[in-house]
């Protein structure tokens, strides 16, 4: 039986299914959230997935959002009376998930919260009265009557350092919150449409799940012993049973070719700290850009061996500053510095958390072991905003592009590798190099945050609406603010009167700095920049977008234009082979 609860003015709606004996689900469905995790851009909303146990005694597993807590709170309380829950397991402390802890811990005061070590700290800081707690590890379990015995298997870094999965043997489901899921919201409760969601499902593998493959394949390994696995109820989207086997194995498979990348950045922080978290979010998204692996580490809870071990086998090493009190921090710190390389690259940030380690003593260490800056040190002095986290992101594809560089190999956008030239037939190169383009300035502004990229591969698409598409490499830092429904302008440069605006837009800044700096430019009705010296300037919207191998291509509509030389000729761009810019 399927029950619904609605708030119609902010399109959120509750689910609740009975998915298995005694098992029910209750999906909170926000079907209009566009952004998560800071510039992870979201085409099809989301939901935030909580599950309820009734054996002998009741486990709530998870809770929401606080947007959803009134409706979340009524549904709870029309399916039991909340004061007979024994038990509250937090498959991790992210708010999306644990949100509603202590509102439910208000309604439930004699539950035993169930959670790792780590999440059980951040907790006892949320929660503002005390409450009954027990950590749980892998191996742990605890019955609850009725064949339902519950065993848990701790799974850090998927994607926070404190998940844990639990594992239902009477019903043979896995509880995995973030893994195994996707941003995708539907009145479906299962994944029974595979072409519906696997693009969504592989969106999310890519941005949440890759930069930990090596702890994935670890949890998998935790899974596997567990026995049968009939269905993955995981934290967002559709629940896992349908093609289970399919998209683990994708998982499977997805994660043992991440984890063999030669090419691998690592990047250290401490998660509970100030804003570490979404800080080392958005580089380790800019850094994938560019096809460059990220493992990312908590240095303040993870073994000296495990940071070293790291530490000597990364390209390149990013690290979020630290509390000066945190003893245990400070020690990965000292593991870390005695395993660099000279030919490794080091990037530095702040996690804005009120008493961070200082940069320029820990900069001037990498500095004399001969350790290569790849970014300028991430300073953060008041609140981080947009703004700031798409400077993080910046700053990561800077290192990546780099890191790149430095191994002989290609980025998308980089120069071609000595397999790549060998594998290409050179009448070939030269055939495709003979389709020329018009040259083209793109500029986006969202909220407080402004970007521009110089553009050739562009051409019109339809007429009804007028409409044309665009390509866009993945590691660019643009990419993220041409998301379906962003808006931008197209600015069209004129033959013979480009190079300054061409020069200018190539040139390479450092994060954070003005691209707009020296530039003539006015306000789109959209709110992008229109460059004063351009051509013509055309506002778009972003309709549909198509991935390629190492560039999406994004269908836009034109909402106006105009030109301002009426007789003057677009400049165009030649090339001579077509397998580099």
């Amino acid at each position: 039986m399927v029950a619904i609860a609605e708030n119609v003015q902010h399109r959120l709606t509750i689910q609740t299914v009975e998915i298995a004996p005694n098992t029910t689900a209750i999906r909170s469905l926000d079907w209009d959230r566009d952004r998560f995790d800071i510039e992870f851009g979201l085409q099809n909303g989301t939901t935030y997935n909580s599950y309820l146990i009734r054996g002998e005694q009741t486990v709530l597993i998870d809770t929401s959002h606080q947007k959803f807590r009134q409706l979340y709170l009524d549904t709870l309380k029309s399916l039991i009376n909340p004061k007979i829950i024994d038990y509250i397991i937090v498959s991790h402390t992210e708010p999306d998930h644990s949100g509603l802890v202590e509102d439910v811990l208000q309604l439930a005061p004699r539950a035993t919260v169930l959670a790792s070590k780590i999440a059980l700290q951040f907790l006892e800081s949320l929660v503002h009265d005390p409450f009954s707690k027990r950590i749980v590890k892998s191996g742990d379990r605890i019955n609850i009557g009725k064949g339902h015995e519950i065993e848990f298997v701790s799974a850090p870094n998927l994607h926070w350092p404190d998940t844990i999965f639990s594992y239902d043997r009477k019903t043979e489901t896995l509880f995995t919150c973030d893994a195994f899921g996707m941003h995708f919201c539907d009145n479906r409760t299962f994944d029974e449409d595979l072409e519906a969601i696997e693009a969504d499902f592989r969106f999310y593998y890519d941005c949440l799940m890759g930069p930990n493959a090596r702890s994935l394949l670890n949890a998998m390994k935790r899974m596997s012993e567990l026995g049968k696995i009939n269905m993955i109820a995981n934290g967002h989207g559709p629940i896992l049973y349908h093609h289970l086997e399919i998209l683990t194995e994708c998982y499977q498979v997805w994660s043992q070719r991440q984890a063999k990348t030669e090419t691998t950045v690592g990047l250290f922080y401490v998660s509970e700290y100030g804003y570490g978290q979404q800080i080392a979010t958005a580089i380790a998204e800019g850094i994938q850009k560019t096809g460059v692996g990220v493992e990312v580490i908590d240095i303040s809870t993870a073994e000296l061996q495990e940071i070293q071990e790291l530490a000597g086998r990364a390209k390149g090493v990013v690290i979020g500053m630290p509390p000066s009190t945190d003893i245990t921090a400070q020690a990965g710190i000292s593991s870390l510095l005695s395993v660099v390389k000279n030919k490794q690259l080091i990037g530095l940030f702040e996690s804005y958390g009120g008493d961070d380690e200082p940069i320029d003593t820990l900069r001037r260490k990498f500095i004399d072991l001969g350790v290569k800056e790849a970014f300028s040190a991430i300073r953060i002095k008041e609140t981080p905003s947009e703004n700031t986290f798409h400077h993080c992101q910046e700053a990561g594809i800077d290192l990546g592009q780099l890191v790149m560089r430095d191994c002989g190999e290609s980025s998308t956008k980089g120069n071609r590798n000595i397999k790549q030239i060998k594998s290409l037939d050179v009448n070939m190169e030269k055939a495709l190099g003979r389709i020329s383009n018009g040259l083209y300035i793109v500029t986006t502004q969202k909220g407080n945050i402004k970007s521009a990229m110089l553009a050739s591969w562009v051409a019109q698409a339809s007429f009804q609406p007028l409409g044309f598409t665009i390509a866009v490499a993945k590691d660019r830092a643009i990419d993220s603010l041409m998301q379906v429904g962003d808006c931008f302008v197209l600015n069209v440069l004129e033959e013979g009167n480009y190079q300054e605006l061409k020069k200018h837009f190539l040139k390479r800044l450092h994060p954070g700095t003005d691209r707009f700096a020296g530039v003539k430019f006015q306000t789109a009705k959209n709110g992008s920049p229109i460059l004063t010296d351009a051509l013509a300037y055309m506002e778009c919207e972003v309709e549909k977008s198509m991935e390629c191998s190492d560039h999406c291509i994004l269908y836009c509509s034109v909402q106006e234009g105009r030109v301002s030389k009426a007789d003057a000729l677009t400049a165009v761009r030649h090339r001579k082979v077509g397998n580099y810019y």
